[in-house]
C-alpha cells in the first residue's frame, strides 16, 4: 500500500514499511544489496542471506540451506518487496537490485539520525551558556556587567524554548506520519 502526496509521486506508506522490514529476509536482502553497486543473482543473495542467517563464512552454507533461503526469496519475498517498489526484480534473468525508494525505508531503519540534530542544538546552547556563566564568575568583562543570575535565567529559559521547539516539531511529525 502506498499513499500519494501532493506533488504526485507514490510514497510508502508506513504499514507496508512495517511489514516489509518485519522479516529478517528482506532485512537482510535490503542490507546486501545496500553493500552492492548494481544487480545481484538471487543465488548470490541466497548465499549470503543463509550465511548471515546461520552465522557462518559463506563458504561453509550447505546446499539445503542455501535451497531454502533461495526458494523463500524467489516465492515470497522478492515478490513483495518489488511489489511495494523497493527492488528492482527481474524472474526470468534471476537478477534483483535495489532502488531508490528502498531510501524510504531509512527513517525506520535509522530513526536516531532525526533526533542527532537536536543533541547538537542543545550541546550548543549549554556551551555557549556554560561558557557566559564561567567568564561571569572569573570576572571577565563584558561578562560582569550582567548579574549571574540573569545569565542563568536566560540559559535556562534558552533550553525551556528550545525543548518546546522540539516537542512540537516531533508531534507535528508524528500526526503527519499516522
Amino acid at each position: 500500500m502506498t499513499t500519494e502526496p501532493s506533488s504526485g509521486a507514490q510514497i510508502l506508506s508506513r504499514d507496508m514499511a512495517f511489514e516489509i522490514l518485519t522479516n529478517a529476509r528482506r532485512r537482510y536482502t535490503l542490507s546486501y544489496l545496500r553493500s552492492q553497486s548494481g544487480a545481484v543473482s538471487i543465488g548470490e543473495l541466497a548465499e549470503v542471506v543463509a550465511a548471515w542467517e546461520n552465522d557462518t563464512p559463506v563458504e561453509l552454507v550447505s546446499s539445503k540451506e542455501r535451497k531454502s533461503v533461495y526458494t523463500s526469496l524467489y516465492q515470497t519475498h522478492l515478490p513483495k518487496m518489488a511489489d511495494a517498489g523497493i527492488i528492482d526484480y527481474d524472474r526470468q534473468r534471476g537478477n534483483v537490485r535495489l532502488n531508490e525508494r528502498a531510501n524510504e525505508l531509512d527513517e525506520y531503519l535509522y530513526p536516531a539520525s532525526e533526533t542527532s540534530n537536536w543533541s547538537v542544538y542543545y550541546l550548543g546552547l549549554a556551551l555557549v551558556g556554560g561558557f557566559a556563566v564561567f567568564c561571569r564568575i572569573l570576572g571577565m568583562y563584558p561578562f560582569t556587567e550582567i548579574p549571574v543570575l540573569v545569565y542563568a535565567g536566560l540559559l535556562l529559559g534558552s533550553f525551556v524554548l528550545l525543548s518546546a521547539v522540539n516537542l512540537e516539531l516531533i508531534r507535528r511529525d508524528k500526526n503527519g506520519r499516522q
